[in-house]
């Protein structure tokens, strides 16, 4: 990697490692086959979205050599709240995560029948009403609500969550899928 990082700083570009497959293997596995479902049709593909295109910088993840993502997991006091679907093939990471994560302000929530790009966009399946309740529970006055890959909701106030997802999804319906950019709220 390191002699990957040298070449890219020569050269003024960076070696990119491939987005989501396309086209897709007859024989892929059914995680992939979502995932091409959601990155590379009008449903989710964005220009400027790795999985949609060439995929990231080859070199992206070397920091991750000597930090790896859950190293410090367990310094965490503030509440937390896991949500992943039951089908989806990256279930194992949240469930590891919440075993290391201290205190009882946490919260592993596990969504039945849905897979990992369902909780991108799916609005049917997106917990909405157990997310608010957590927050209100654990008196979370700021907060961050990412809607898979490009929504994002931001809000000081404790009880507007379902108000926002309406407008949300008011906003991302009358958009068509249009403009990838999603519902932003500030």
């Amino acid at each position: 990697m390191c002699a990957q990082r040298t070449e890219d700083y020569a050269s003024g570009s960076y070696r990119r490692d491939g987005g989501v497959v396309n086209p897709l293997p007859v024989d892929a596995p059914e995680f992939v086959k979502r995932y091409f479902d959601y990155y590379k049709t009008p449903r989710g593909f964005h220009p400027r979205s790795g999985n949609s295109t060439d995929g990231w910088n080859t070199t992206s993840f070397l920091p991750f050599i000597n930090f790896t993502l859950l190293d410090r997991i367990g310094e965490i006091r503030n509440a937390a709240m896991l949500v992943h679907g039951e089908k989806a093939h990256s279930l194992y990471f949240s469930e590891d995560a919440f075993k290391r994560l201290q205190g009882d302000n946490k919260e592993l929530l596990i969504v039945a029948d849905a897979d990992h790009t369902d909780l991108y966009d799916n609005l049917d399946k997106i917990p909405f009403d157990q997310i608010a309740t957590f927050r209100h529970e654990k008196n979370i006055y700021n907060y961050s609500l990412c809607i898979g890959d490009s929504h994002v909701i931001e809000r000081e106030d404790t009880d507007c969550v379902l108000q926002l997802y309406e407008q949300c999804a008011s906003d991302y319906d009358r958009a068509a899928r249009k403009d990838r950019r999603g519902c932003r709220t500030s």
